[in-house]
């Protein structure tokens, strides 16, 4: 069976296969079309272990907020390139929309179940591995019911978003949810206040502050002031609710959460990578 330049051109539109694999698949195919996508994936899934220990340090962080439900997640890849392809960016949007719909909050149990077309979140991604040649990743999600604000955030106008943010909020806010969505973007916090901090984390800070307090040469009678002062500056860096706003340094997030009558009893905050 012979087949066409437009033939091929409609290969690598389906598989986002390199022009060469897809001149080879309907050459083994004898021009079947059918059969040369199965000879791209089938080609490609053997290639999937030999990938599986690359970084993926690239991707996109993907949305939805409708209501009283936002999810988020991340998918990555190993190249930027493909990162920004539409095919990449088409699974993608497949796995959002089916975690907006199913609210699956667990990676794993996510990643197991089925797509509207029957297959399975894990087979979609493997699918994608093959056919773009590179390791593909769905690296963690996000869940939220209720009141929230979402932030998506470009740190290139060439890339897809690579920073997300979803605040759980005590009450519906969109000017006060959007600000304190975008002060999560922009100052990173790890935890919502100092109860979530871990006591190991609050401990090494202060035996950190400790031993640089002493090798600062600081009298033995000020130094537990000087670790107390240290640590509670760790806690106002690393706790949201603690951080100077961003719109407002003389004001605490949680002052302006209080002043709009508003609280954020979670959040969420990827960025692509890290």
């Amino acid at each position: 069976m012979a087949y066409t330049a437009d033939d091929v051109k409609r290969l690598r539109e389906v598989t986002a296969a390199g022009m060469l694999d897809c001149k080879k698949a309907l050459d083994e195919t004898g021009g079947d079309f059918d059969k040369a996508i199965e000879v791209i994936r089938v080609k490609g899934l053997k290639g999937v272990t030999k990938r599986e220990g690359r970084a993926t340090s690239n991707g996109l962080i993907s949305a939805k907020s409708s209501g009283d439900v936002a999810v988020m997640l991340e998918l990555n890849c190993e190249t930027d390139f493909v990162a920004k392809g539409d095919r990449f960016q088409a699974v993608a949007e497949e796995l959002i929309s089916h975690l907006f719909q199913s609210k699956i909050s667990d990676l794993a149990a996510f990643s197991s179940s089925n797509l509207p077309s029957g297959k399975s979140v894990q087979a979609a991604i493997d699918e994608a591995n093959a056919t773009l040649g590179e390791k593909v990743e769905l690296r963690r999600i996000a869940v939220i019911s209720g009141s929230n604000a979402l932030y998506l955030h470009k740190t290139s106008p060439d890339l897809p978003p690579q920073v997300g943010v979803l605040v759980a909020l005590g009450k519906s806010d969109e000017v006060t949810g959007k600000d304190i969505a975008q002060h999560i973007a922009a100052f990173a916090p790890q935890y919502l206040n100092r109860d979530e901090i871990p006591a190991e984390v609050i401990a090494n800070e202060r035996r950190l502050a400790e031993e640089t307090a002493r090798n600062e040469g600081k009298p033995d009678a000020a130094i537990a002031k000087v670790v107390e002062g240290r640590v509670t500056g760790f806690v106002k860096e690393v706790s949201l609710l603690e951080q100077a706003f961003a719109k407002d340094q003389k004001k605490t997030v949680d002052q302006i959460l209080k002043d709009s009558g508003n609280s954020v009893t979670k959040f969420y905050r990827f960025r692509v990578g890290q």
